[in-house]
């Protein structure tokens, strides 16, 4: 197989689009981010004008990293974000505001506030339908985002098998549903073709590079983070926080999600926390700039107050998205650098909790995402769980990750297995001794603020 052949992974996120093009080693040779708006209309609504995050976005990522007609550019495919949805007229293009996990929208009808011993009840992508078609009762198509990005890439509106199992249940795990389709207003023939991802399914306009069907990003995430081994946990620090404890046997934890190991043999057991960037990017935009580098290190490891990071609800472990944010023990002592110190904390509790809650032995914890990238966050998720954290090598894991799907179908790469191999570390982050005491005992107090929800 070709290892000097590149091939290009797009990755839609919550705040950006990020592309990278890499060789067979999985080595970045070019990366681009491309950000766009994530719009807030409500406390429990969230969204993205589709056409600028998921038409726009790819194409002009693409644009900017490398022009397939004039490289060698083997392949293409994009990894999102789920659930997503919006409406699209006969050309691709969205006409309705592109709904996102979490959204009040989706919230299935009838269901109460808070089922913290329950999974968030299936449907929410159902819900989405059913507001969309609503709203746009004349659309050609009703298109979560990849199929959005697919057809502005290739002309092709498809989406892999993960996005559409998460949206049970208007697809039945072979083919989209007609009843369920017709009780939220629309037709299966609306709804995108599925395939298997790391499937070519046509090419990108004007070039003999092939479109590959993507994934889910924490897939995506997954395959190229090397958190393989049982006992291996993945903390993926994106706008969302993901935590996944790698286990060897499939069981069921109330409250948890568990799901295959996309290596196979394995299983993995966590799920999706709001703890993650859009919780501390807000904490900043409240308290002032980000601090100079060092602010944080003056902070007295007893003087931190302790926060409950559910601006918008929570997911994992309390599905409950009435549930809003707590800060404890804050006073006249505390400056910004000590509230941004419990911000990050906030998320290594919740971290932590989710690593306890799966009950399994830990034998490392893996970061990776963008959020790798801020120092304290790290450094933070180290003290909280005791743990030391080795960061992943590339911030761009979900767009690596479908780069190599993107090899697949480009008959470069045979196994998904072999991903593993495209791993790297950038350092490790150790706890710091004169921390993990005081930081123990706010998460002790982080877990007496939150029993109620566990009630």
């Amino acid at each position: 197989m070709s290892r000097e052949a590149v091939t290009i992974g797009i990755d839609i996120g919550t705040t950006s689009v990020k592309a990278v093009t890499a060789d067979g080693d999985g080595t970045v040779t070019a990366r681009v981010r491309i950000p766009h708006q994530l719009r807030v209309p409500a406390a429990d609504q969230l969204e993205h004008d589709a056409s600028e995050a998921w038409r726009q976005g790819p194409l002009t990522a693409l644009d900017r990293l490398a022009d397939p007609r004039k490289s060698d550019v083997r392949a293409v495919a994009v990894s999102t974000m789920v659930p997503s949805l919006t409406a699209v007229d006969s050309s691709g293009q969205p006409i309705s505001p592109g709904l996102l996990y979490g959204d009040g929208r989706g919230r299935v009808l009838g269901a109460p506030e808070g089922q913290p011993h329950l999974l968030p009840s299936v449907g929410e992508t159902a819900e989405f339908l059913r507001w969309t078609a609503a709203q746009a009762p004349d659309a050609a198509g009703y298109w979560p985002a990849p199929a959005v990005a697919n057809y502005a890439l290739a002309g092709e509106a498809v989406i892999d098998l993960a996005t559409a199992v998460m949206a049970n249940p208007l697809y039945d795990g072979t083919a989209w549903n007609p009843k369920a389709c017709a009780d939220c207003g629309a037709t299966a023939d609306q709804m995108p073709r599925v395939e298997r991802f790391g499937v070519a399914v046509g090419h990108v306009s004007g070039t003999d590079a092939a479109l590959a069907v993507g994934a889910i990003d924490a897939l995506c995430e997954q395959i190229v983070a090397g958190a393989d081994r049982a006992g291996e946990v993945l903390v993926l620090c994106g706008a969302t926080l993901i935590v996944w404890t790698t286990i060897s046997e499939a069981r069921q934890v109330p409250g948890l999600w568990t799901i295959p190991h996309p290596a196979g043999g394995k299983s993995q057991i966590g799920g999706a926390s709001n703890a993650g960037g859009l919780f501390l990017d807000w904490v900043d935009r409240l308290v002032g700039p980000v601090p100079a580098a060092g602010e944080l290190e003056r902070v007295d490891p007893r003087r931190v107050p302790v926060w409950l990071p559910y601006i918008r609800g929570e997911r994992t472990p309390f599905h409950d998205s009435g549930t809003r944010a707590v800060i404890d023990g804050l006073d006249l002592t505390h400056d910004a650098a000590s509230v941004r110190r419990a911000a990050y904390e906030a998320s290594g509790f919740v971290v932590r909790h989710i690593i306890e809650l799966g009950a399994a032995p830990v034998v490392r914890i893996v970061a990776a995402g963008g959020g790798t990238r801020v120092q304290p966050w790290m450094q933070a998720i180290a003290d909280a769980t005791g743990r030391p954290v080795a960061v992943s090598g590339v911030a761009e894991g979900a767009a690596l990750g479908a780069a190599f799907l993107a090899r697949i179908a480009a008959g470069l790469e045979s196994s998904i297995a072999d991903a593993a191999g495209w791993a790297a570390t950038e350092r490790i982050v150790e706890p710091r001794p004169a921390w993990t005491g005081p930081t123990g005992e706010r998460y002790r107090r982080f877990l007496e603020l939150s029993g109620s929800r566990l009630a």
